[in-house]
C-alpha cells in the first residue's frame, strides 16, 4: 500500500487496524486464496511461456490473499506491505500452511530490492487506489519496472469503477462471512471530494454473544480509471499493456498484464 497525502487519512493505520479481521472481506479466505493463486498462476504461465518456478514479488502483500495462494503453487514469493502488522499475519499465516514466504514492511514507492530481482511483480486488490497522485504511482510504477527481469510480467488488479465518480455511489454491497461465532458483515461508506478520490469508512458488523461489535476503520482511496492506470504503466516502462475482464482471468478483478519495455 501507499502513504496518502497528510490530508487524508493514513493507510499504514488502516491496514495495520485491520489486519487481524482482514479475511473476513472474503466469504470463504482459504478458499479465496487458492483460487486467486489459481488464476494468477494460469496468466503469468500463459504470457512466460514456462514451466518452471517464478520469483515473484507481491509488493502490496496485504495478509497474504496472493502471495499465499502463488506459493501453493510451488513459486518463489516475496511479500511485502505498508503496513508491517499485515505483512508479519501473511508471514504467520504461510507458516502455518508449510510454506516458505518472506514478508517485509516497504512501501512500493520505494521498493527495497535489486534491479531485475524478479520474474514477475504483483499488485491486486485495487491496491494502487492508496496512491493518491500520478506522481505517487508514476514512482511505484518504475519501481516495479526496475525489479522486475527484462522478459519478466507486471500484473496488477484493480477494482472497475465505471461511473463511480460521476455517480458519486456511497456505499458498497455487504458482504456476509460466516464465522464460528456467527455472520459477519462488511461494507464501505464512501464520501467524495472534489477529484476522483474520496474518504471511506470501511464498517464490519461482528457477532458477539447475540450483539454486534462494530468496528470501522478509515481510508483515502483514488478512484482511478482502468485507463488512467493503462496510461501510466506504459509512460513507466512497460509495453503489451491489456487488461483481462473478470471472465478471461478468472479473477474477481480486472488484471492488467504488461511487459517490460526494451
Amino acid at each position: 500500500m501507499a502513504v496518502a497525502s497528510s490530508s487524508a487519512f493514513s493507510a499504514q493505520d488502516f491496514f495495520d487496524r485491520l489486519a487481524e479481521d482482514y479475511h473476513l472481506i472474503y466469504e470463504d479466505w482459504s478458499l479465496s486464496v487458492s483460487r486467486q493463486g489459481q488464476a494468477l498462476d494460469a496468466l503469468a504461465r500463459s504470457y512466460l511461456a514456462s514451466t518452471e518456478l517464478l520469483d515473484v514479488l507481491d509488493c502490496s502483500c496485504g495478509i497474504g490473499t496472493q502471495a499465499i495462494g502463488l506459493a501453493e503453487r510451488g513459486h518463489r514469493v516475496v511479500g511485502s506491505d505498508l503496513s508491517p502488522v499485515a505483512a508479519a499475519r501473511a508471514a504467520g499465516e504461510a507458516q502455518r500452511r508449510g510454506l516458505a514466504l518472506t514478508t517485509s514492511a516497504a512501501d512500493m514507492r520505494s521498493l527495497p530490492y535489486a534491479d531485475a530481482s524478479f520474474d514477475v511483480v504483483l499488485s491486486a486488490d485495487n491496491s494502487l487506489a492508496h496512491l493518491l497522485t500520478e506522481d505517487d504511482l508514476r514512482q511505484a510504477l518504475r519501481g516495479m519496472r526496475r525489479v522486475v527481469r527484462d522478459g519478466g510480467l507486471l500484473v496488477l488488479t484493480a477494482r472497475d469503477y465505471g461511473d463511480a465518480r460521476q455517480t458519486r455511489r456511497n456505499a458498497t454491497m455487504p458482504q456476509v462471512t460466516d464465522t464460528d461465532a456467527g455472520q459477519a458483515v462488511t461494507f464501505q461508506l464512501w464520501h467524495w471530494r472534489e477529484d476522483a478520490t474520496y474518504d471511506f469508512d470501511h464498517i464490519q458488523l461482528l457477532p458477539d454473544d447475540g450483539t454486534w461489535q462494530v468496528r470501522v476503520r478509515r481510508a483515502t482511496s483514488r478512484a482511478w480509471s482502468l485507463e488512467e492506470l493503462a496510461m501510466l504503466v506504459h509512460e513507466c516502462g512497460f509495453s503489451d499493456v491489456t487488461w483481462h475482464s473478470v471472465e478471461e482471468a478468472h479473477f474477481f478483478q480486472p488484471v492488467l498484464t504488461a511487459r517490460p519495455a526494451a
